[in-house]
């Protein structure tokens, strides 16, 4: 019965299973090659904009400058433990939509990149800054712990405008000898104790490029006191270094 019952198969010519294997291999082609093309176009410094990508840009940058100036005219945030304390400032904004004054700051700080950060000694100069690029950077008061895997996680020297890896604490003693400092562990101590040779040590170092944390950053640029990223987080910095080292 089974036999009786069996149907027989469809019957496609080779005409046309060639035909469809050919058009399938030429849209695969198609595709690479438009894809190519998007990434050569994107890569090109000819790469031309539309209008409204510029006056789109202007706008936004114009708005950051007005923004900025307001939040000059504000009374400075008050150190909770002024000079006692090291602060770790870490750039988390901040692309085609800030002023070049906005940018110039950030620059001062050392943060030129995204996810970058910088241990400063908190000052009222300090704090002045911060409140200028307050939408692109968050700070606050890390621990022991936090300076000494920042340090040695990501780590680097800055000698001679290069950047050059950690590896030898003979490279620290080169540099920072002459003010009894001669090791990764005397840089953690210097930093965590806001020493006498802060600023040599902070001078010394490289800006630390922070991996993009997983979780933990909304893309907000409101303050962290009202749910958004930037500003000051004390010492809830430390559960965000921790996903970013």
């Amino acid at each position: 019965m089974a036999e009786d019952d069996a149907k027989p198969l469809n019957y496609i010519p080779e005409v046309i299973l060639k035909k469809r294997k050919s058009s399938e291999a030429l849209a695969l082609r198609k595709k690479a090659q438009f894809q190519q093309k998007i990434f050569q176009t994107r890569k090109t410094k000819d790469f031309i904009k539309k209008p409204d990508d510029f006056i789109f840009e202007y706008r936004n940058r114009e708005l950051d400058l007005i923004r900025m100036k307001r939040r000059v005219k504000r009374k400075l945030p008050e150190l909770l433990t002024p000079n006692t304390k090291p602060m770790i400032i870490i750039r988390i904004q901040g692309k085609k939509d800030m002023h070049p004054k906005t940018r110039k700051v950030l620059y001062s700080l050392g943060l030129r990149r995204i996810f970058s950060a910088v241990f400063v000694k908190p000052s009222e100069g300090v704090m002045a800054k911060l409140q200028r690029v307050e939408p692109y950077v968050t700070y606050g008061y890390p621990n022991l712990k936090s300076i000494k895997e920042l340090i040695y996680k990501k780590g680097h020297a800055k000698i001679d405008k290069q950047k050059v890896p950690l590896t030898d604490n003979n490279i620290i003693e080169q540099e920072l000898g002459k003010f009894g400092t001669v090791c990764i562990e005397d840089m953690v101590h210097q930093i965590d104790n806001v020493g006498p040779h802060f600023k040599e040590v902070v001078r010394f170092l490289w800006p630390f490029e922070l991996n993009k944390p997983a979780e933990g950053l909304k893309g907000s640029k409101s303050l962290y006191k009202d749910g958004g990223d930037t500003g000051n987080r004390e010492e809830l910095i430390n559960e965000l270094i921790n996903k970013m080292n």
